[in-house]
């Protein structure tokens, strides 16, 4: 079973994308560095209290340095993501970002031999464009609004080389940090999942620390860890979608990347509700193509 951890974890992921939004301060210039540093914060807690102390799982240390490629890839690729906001919108990064998860499809598809029938790569191909068309229906509602306010935005920040890189790596490392985590847990079964998700989240509680210390340490910056509230949110639906996407990967990694980078849809709709952002009769039809393939995927579960 990898459907029911995998919507699970595009739930997850999609509501920590609307607390990222609302706890990201644009006046703060360590916003981002203070939202790793809670992610990593929250993931340690996790293998502290669930895997050592609730499960009882004794973890074999090797296991941090062995499965350091996938943990090096994801973390950085979400460092590239904060870091190339800031110069860039999210609205022209979005459907290049978002098209990680048919970048790893495609290389376990060539490269591991992944094999899939012609209704799930049907659903796979709806998915993964209508996740494009969104971001592209993002970037055209967002360009109308600037428009309205009569707000003009440098055209270096729009359509540099030096500021669209930025969503090209992250859409590159982290579709591979996927692909080596199906080769890793699904193709090899190098290590069990659970050792896998302590290895991850011990690694970013590490960088968490090293930033934490860096930023009170040199910079003199203070993170008021309890004060953060959207960022603490936004870290526990983190690292509750990384805790049933291990296991989903696991399972069906050509098939489960795809469905879970659909979690912006989860993002675009609580943003709706919450954030009180409008949405349009082409982003509800998106949307409900990209709900039928999930729920295609999901009949075909077995």
């Amino acid at each position: 079973m990898w459907f029911l951890p995998a919507l699970i974890t595009v739930l997850a992921w999609g509501s920590a994308d609307l607390f990222y939004k609302k706890g990201n301060n644009v006046k703060d210039r360590f916003s981002a560095t203070k939202t790793t540093i809670i992610v990593g914060l929250v993931m340690g807690l996790h293998v502290l209290f669930y895997y050592v102390i609730y499960a009882g799982i004794a973890y074999d240390w090797r296991n941090l340095f062995l499965y350091l490629p996938v943990s090096f890839m994801y973390i950085l690729s979400m460092a590239v993501g904060y870091f190339g906001l800031r110069y860039i919108e999210l609205s022209i990064s979005s459907p290049v970002s978002n098209s990680s998860g048919a970048v790893s499809a495609l290389l376990t598809y060539f490269l591991l031999g992944g094999r899939m029938d012609g209704v799930q790569f049907g659903a796979i191909a709806a998915i993964s464009l209508g996740i494009l068309l969104l971001s592209i229906i993002e970037k055209q509602e967002f360009d109308e609004e600037l428009k309205e306010e009569g707000t003009i935005v440098e055209k270096k920040y729009r359509i540099g080389a030096a500021a669209i890189i930025f969503p090209i790596l992250y859409c590159v490392i982290d579709g591979l940090g996927t692909f080596l985590d199906g080769y890793y847990l699904e193709y090899k079964q190098i290590m069990p999942e659970d050792q896998a998700n302590m290895s991850y989240e011990l690694t970013f509680l590490i960088v968490a620390l090293v930033l934490w210390g860096y930023l009170e340490l040199i910079k003199k910056e203070h993170v008021l860890v309890f004060k953060e509230k959207d960022k603490g949110l936004a870290a526990l639906f983190e690292t509750l979608g990384q805790f049933f996407y291990v296991g989903a990967i696991a399972s069906n990694a050509i098939i489960v990347a795809p469905m879970i980078a659909s979690y912006s849809i989860v993002s675009v709709l609580l943003g709706r509700i919450f954030l009180k952002e409008k949405l349009s009769v082409k982003q509800y039809t998106v949307i409900l193509v990209i709900m039928i393939g999930i729920a295609v995927l999901g009949f075909y579960d077995g």
